[in-house]
């Protein structure tokens, strides 16, 4: 199916959740518009979605993404909509990144109980997160502050995430803004999480359109629906993970964005950070260059990153890293 004059339904795949659903359909009717053809959705269950055990247990990259690549690869759907930063950081020959929309809000956010914000949690507030890279900055965050925390680690759908508060088995829970926007439930959150103080993980908010590198006609078309400042921004964040030689399931944050002097765009500063889950140390580091005029020029900006925060230690922070 390569001809994408053709009227034939293109087959989307995506996983089973919520949010995955509605993330393909916005994907779906961008494609439609584009291609002027039928978008089916192909429900697809990853070994992340049926799996109980922790991300980084289990192996943390890749695990919400091989499947839907399997059927890629096997023809059995034309094209895949992915949560970036759940994509390991190398890029299959077979398969192309065809487009990379515009980013939403890429901030974490905090939905705790009797609209509490993270300083006017009590001393001791169970903060669930599955996510080592939260644990290290929000026990980071508690002892500027003064107070301890316990960041208790959970899995599932944002409605269970959010049902440990509202059942009164958390204080709060920590989320990606993104995920509560594309299900139309920012309102439930009680706080967004400054970059300043949280770095989001590497691609958070951002979505991944592949299809097979031999589909050269319809990565052409998926390609309309990609935003060059998003794509240099999520290139520098990915660059900067995969030089630490870290999955996405440690606890490494990234955040690339945009200077602007007056109307112009002239900088991009990207900011990492490492740290151990206790928050007790982190490695903070950010640097600023010219735009990426280049995939190349973006890579370059995450490398040289990585590579300081190398020479402070952070390589000791990670636990085992990934190879």
């Amino acid at each position: 199916m390569n001809d994408t004059s053709s009227t034939a339904p293109l087959r989307l795949g995506t996983r089973r959740s919520q949010l995955a659903m509605a993330q393909s359909g916005q994907v779906a009717e961008a494609v439609r518009r584009v291609t002027g053809r039928p978008v089916e959705l192909v429900e697809i269950t990853t070994y992340g979605d049926v799996s109980r055990e922790a991300l980084a247990q289990i192996g943390g990259t890749g695990v919400f993404v091989s499947a839907l690549r399997d059927a890629l690869l096997a023809g059995e759907i034309d094209f895949a909509v992915h949560s970036l930063k759940d994509l390991p950081t190398g890029q299959p020959d077979d398969l192309v990144l065809a487009a990379i929309p515009r980013r939403e809000d890429p901030r974490d956010a905090l939905v705790a109980r009797d609209g509490l914000t993270f300083e006017t949690l009590p001393a001791g507030a169970r903060v669930g997160t599955g996510s080592p890279r939260r644990m290290a900055q929000l026990n980071a965050w508690a002892r500027a502050l003064g107070r301890e925390i316990e960041t208790v680690p959970i899995r599932g759908n944002i409605d269970t995430r959010i049902g440990f508060v509202t059942g009164g088995e958390l204080d709060a829970v920590v989320l990606a803004a993104a995920g509560l926007n594309r299900i139309g439930r920012a309102g439930e959150a009680t706080q967004f999480l400054e970059p300043d103080t949280v770095l989001p993980a590497p691609g958070q908010g951002a979505l991944a359109i592949e299809c097979a590198s031999t589909n050269a006609s319809l990565a052409a078309a998926l390609a309309e629906l990609d935003d060059p400042h998003t794509r240099a921004a999520v290139t520098a964040e990915r660059s900067l993970l995969a030089a630490l030689e870290a999955g996405c399931s440690a606890p490494v944050g990234a955040l690339a964005d945009l200077q602007a002097d007056g109307q112009a765009v002239t900088e991009m500063r990207l900011r990492g950070v490492v740290g151990t889950t206790d928050g007790s140390t982190l490695v903070q580091l950010s640097t600023t260059g010219p735009v990426p005029a280049s995939h190349q020029d973006a890579l370059a900006l995450g490398r040289e990153l990585a590579a300081e925060m190398l020479a402070k230690g952070a390589a000791g922070l990670m636990g085992e890293r990934a190879h």
